[in-house]
């Protein structure tokens, strides 16, 4: 069974504590994979894209004291995008400078796969993603197997609450109350993390492609 918890202050907030270890191991869980992923997919090798996963960490440690919520004036996520698009910037100019022949993707190979000044489609996906697949693991024991079970086959895999409730031997109703009862924790989890991500964005993530697949 889940158990009440306190509203804590967004993660955000917290990392402006320099000495909050906890927070801090949070963010690096959270977010590395979402950069190191981007990278990735923008042409870089293992090692590059985990050296420029690292510079953006430093970076947000320094300039997180910069950062104020405020949803009129930019997102969390656009300014972590800023920072890691500046710091792939860096690397692409650095490999500018060097010699060709190195056995790396080529400089303009690289150089189109640059990512737009503004977050795309991709990454805004990718990043509740990641929140979305953090979340599920903070939560996951907090539920009965079959409460959790009910959630993933109708929010997740789709199916049909009817048939969801015969499979797990529960009633209609109590599958949908599960469902509900889960994704309530869920925003709860990402709003803590991010507050612009508390909203319904658990709900459309949970029924993407990808949510399946991070299952399997």
């Amino acid at each position: 069974m889940s158990a009440v918890r306190p509203t804590r202050p967004s993660l955000l907030l917290r990392l402006r504590d320099a000495d909050d270890h906890e927070a801090w191991r949070a963010f690096v869980q959270i977010y590395t994979p979402l950069i190191y992923g981007f990278c990735r997919k923008h042409g870089l090798q293992d090692a590059d894209a985990a050296d420029v996963a690292q510079e953006v960490m430093r970076t947000v440690a320094r300039r997180i004291g910069e950062f104020e919520y405020q949803p009129d004036k930019g997102t969390f996520r656009a300014w972590l995008f800023t920072v890691t698009r500046s710091k792939l910037n860096n690397f692409f100019q650095t490999l500018q400078r060097q010699p060709q022949g190195t056995g790396r993707t080529t400089v303009h190979e690289l150089l189109e796969a640059q990512p737009s000044p503004q977050p795309d489609t991709d990454w805004d996906h990718e990043y509740h993603q990641r929140l979305f697949e953090w979340a599920c693991g903070q939560v996951h024991d907090e539920f009965e197997a079959s409460t959790w079970q009910a959630f993933w086959q109708t929010a997740v895999e789709g199916k049909a609450g009817a048939s969801v409730a015969a499979s797990l031997g529960l009633s209609v109703g109590a599958v949908y109350v599960a469902k509900s009862r889960v994704l309530a924790r869920l925003r709860g989890v990402t709003k803590e993390i991010d507050e612009d991500a508390g909203g319904n964005q658990a709900e459309s993530v949970a029924a993407s492609p990808a949510a399946r697949a991070a299952e399997q």
